[in-house]
């Protein structure tokens, strides 16, 4: 009997996962690009623009949310299926690929540590890489379906649409909302339903669900009738998470409430509801019931914190993420104290992990910063609207004050690049960093500079 051959293994450039990952990305990005400009995909006949698919592609697949044309009449039936084929596997994607990572990294630690941190975690298995993607696989079927049902039935029941086309509606935006994707089939996006709070909150759901990452949701499920069993990064997200809903949910509130072009609109509960929806969709939800380009200043101030910090790690939101915030309030905490170690929940957080979260921060702000200058060069927009819309598209949020589809194609394309960095270059550059940790063999002597 003939030997099997052997399967050719990968380059070794593209073995390590810092590499590799964005590079499925890229891909997807350019198959789905070349869908978006085949005639079928556009409503009007025609092939789309390159720039218009590119954007739309990495938008999708980055589940951004960000658009330059009217998803709801711009693209044809087809269109509408590729765009939601390319945010539901950008989300599974990021949701497994986030999460394989981070087990990629437990299992380089020594033995030691990862028997520790085994222990602590209680939950995702070292190496189990088929349990990962049937638990992910799980989560987003039956949280999308139980999400696709409740907003179809208030669509017909409520809104008048056929079975049909509220099935379709329905399974789109729940499809959309646990991606975080943001992307709409109503030209008037989410403001149409601002009154309603049963099409709102079922969004509101799913995007907290699928932004809060599969470790948390895997703590849930196995210990969810024992809150001390939690790991250490379950309990940190869920606080996080928690703080920042509200802080933003208040501020909007506070500052929103007489505002006629907001939410000064609204009746009492109906500002309540949709205080609570911006909340939830600044964290990388994309949606708005509200033109966001008519809000105050300091709520837009605000909510440049809320999309740069994000959602969980290995959830479909961007941004820093919840972990890496609540790492760097701790560090300072610490600090204010004068106490030696960072500690939650009566766990010590790592050296190690203090220095890649004040990493990951200031490279993102560095980012931002400079994405910023370089948009407002390209654009002359005013900053308030430059700045708001660097952050959207860095950490995947989708939110925009109105000027997406009037940038010039330079700026355009300088957004798909701070998608597809704020996508793919945290979890990675997170990755990188853990996996390049070294031991020197000396230390050089101390001395200590002054700071401040």
């Amino acid at each position: 009997m003939k030997e099997c051959e052997p399967v050719p293994a990968l380059p070794q450039t593209l073995q390590h996962p810092a590499r590799l990952v964005p590079l499925a990305f890229l891909a997807v990005i350019l198959i789905g690009t070349l869908l978006l400009m085949l005639p079928h995909a556009r409503a009007g006949g025609g092939s789309s623009p390159f720039v218009i698919a590119l954007f739309t592609a990495t938008s999708a697949v980055c589940v951004t949310g960000l658009v330059v044309v009217d998803t709801a009449t711009y693209w044809s039936t087809f269109g509408h299926l590729v765009i939601l084929a390319l945010f539901q596997v950008g989300g599974f994607g990021i949701m497994s690929g986030a999460t394989l990572l981070g087990l990629l990294v437990t299992r380089r630690l020594r033995l030691a540590t990862r028997l520790a941190a085994q222990a602590e975690t209680r939950g995702l298995a070292l190496g189990d890489v088929v349990g990962v993607l049937r638990l992910v696989m799980a989560v987003t079927v039956l949280v999308q379906a139980a999400i696709a049902m409740a907003l179809t039935l208030r669509l017909h029941f409520a809104h008048g649409e056929s079975w049909m086309q509220a099935a379709w509606n329905g399974t789109f935006h729940a499809v959309s909302a646990f991606n975080n994707a943001g992307i709409t089939t109503y030209s008037a996006g989410m403001a149409a339903f601002a009154d309603d709070a049963m099409i709102l909150l079922p969004i509101m759901l799913g995007v907290v669900l699928g932004g809060i990452g599969m470790p948390v949701l895997h703590d849930l499920r196995r210990e969810r009738r024992r809150p001390s069993r939690w790991s250490l990064h379950t309990k940190m997200t869920l606080l996080g998470t928690g703080l920042l809903l509200t802080a933003g949910l208040l501020t909007t509130l506070a500052i929103e409430w007489d505002n006629p072009d907001t939410l000064g609109a609204f009746a009492p509960l109906t500002r309540l509801v949709n205080a609570g929806f911006h909340s939830v969709m600044a964290r990388s939800g994309g949606f708005s019931t509200v033109d966001l380009g008519r809000m105050h200043d300091e709520t837009l101030a605000i909510t440049y914190a809320l999309m740069l910090i994000g959602g969980g790690s290995a959830g479909t939101a961007g941004g820093i993420k919840v972990g890496t915030f609540v790492v760097i309030g701790l560090i300072i905490t610490a600090e204010v104290r004068g106490e030696r170690d960072a500690v939650a929940f009566g766990r010590r957080v790592p050296v190690e992990v203090q220095r890649q979260a004040v990493t990951i921060t200031l490279m993102a702000v560095a980012v931002v910063g400079a994405a910023s200058l370089l948009l407002q060069s390209l654009s002359g927009l005013p900053l308030r609207d430059v700045v708001f819309e660097t952050i959207s598209a860095f950490a995947t949020v989708g939110l925009s004050t109105g000027v997406t589809a009037g940038l010039p194609a330079s700026a355009q394309v300088l957004l798909v690049l701070l998608m597809f960095m704020g996508r793919v270059g945290i979890v990675t550059l997170a990755t990188a960093l853990a996996l390049r940790r070294r031991q020197s063999p000396y230390r050089y002597p101390e001395e200590r500079p002054i700071v401040g």
